[in-house]
């Protein structure tokens, strides 16, 4: 019987990972399509979240088997309610790459406005957190949870300059680009969510391994 439950966690880390794998290449897509202005890349995009949407439905199932079937205590409770709430977590940062793509479908056909440089620094750091909550996890690496924590700085700060440029040197410049730089500035505001949401599960991931309660207490890190 523990064999058994055994194989069963190693499946859902299984399928978790491959969650966070989908989410980290629907922001990968989203921006792009944003980058090229791809209407067709875009809705490619929305389309498949029906699969995160599926998988989310499938990890929540096999954790609420694993509870009501095996009644696990300590660590293993910890671990398995820490899923449920990552799962949660990573259907959202898949809801928000859908946001990013529908940016893009709203700039399809319009003129560039600006070369992107943040916006895909931005990506690269909610991909980058994404992958490391979910390894922090699998790993129970505490560390590697509380540097995603700290890495939301860097976020915040690449929002910030988004925002900076596009409403100071174009919007209020010139009305006219309006219309080409709101989703542009929402863009940043969906990636920068995805952030949040990584360290959202990191925080978490800290409980989970050391019973050390983060969220709201960053002078416990």
């Amino acid at each position: 019987m523990h064999r058994h439950f055994d194989e069963e966690l190693r499946q859902l880390k299984g399928e978790l990972e491959q969650m966070a794998r989908l989410a980290q290449s629907a922001i990968t897509e989203a921006v792009e399509a944003l980058k090229k202005r791809d209407g067709a890349a875009a809705q490619r995009v929305i389309d498949s979240d029906v699969r995160m949407d599926s998988l989310e439905l499938v990890i929540d199932d096999k954790c609420l088997d694993l509870i009501a079937l095996h009644q696990p205590m300590a660590g293993d409770l910890r671990f398995i309610t820490t899923a449920i709430k990552l799962n949660a977590e990573l259907e959202r940062i898949g809801d928000l790459a859908v946001d990013v793509a529908q940016r893009a479908l709203e700039l399809s056909g319009k003129p560039e406005l600006k070369p992107l440089v943040d916006i895909p620094r931005l990506a690269e750091a909610a991909k980058r957190m994404t992958g490391q909550a979910i390894q922090a996890f699998l790993n129970g690496d505490a560390a590697l949870a509380k540097q995603v924590i700290l890495a939301d700085f860097e976020a915040d700060e690449l929002k910030r300059a988004v925002e900076k440029e596009l409403i100071y040197d174009y919007m209020m410049k010139d009305a006219a680009t309006a219309d080409r730089a709101v989703p542009l500035l929402l863009t940043a505001r969906h990636l920068e969510r995805i952030c949040d949401h990584a360290v959202s599960m990191a925080e978490d991931i800290v409980y989970m391994v050391s019973a050390v309660v983060v969220r709201h207490h960053p002078e416990e890190l």
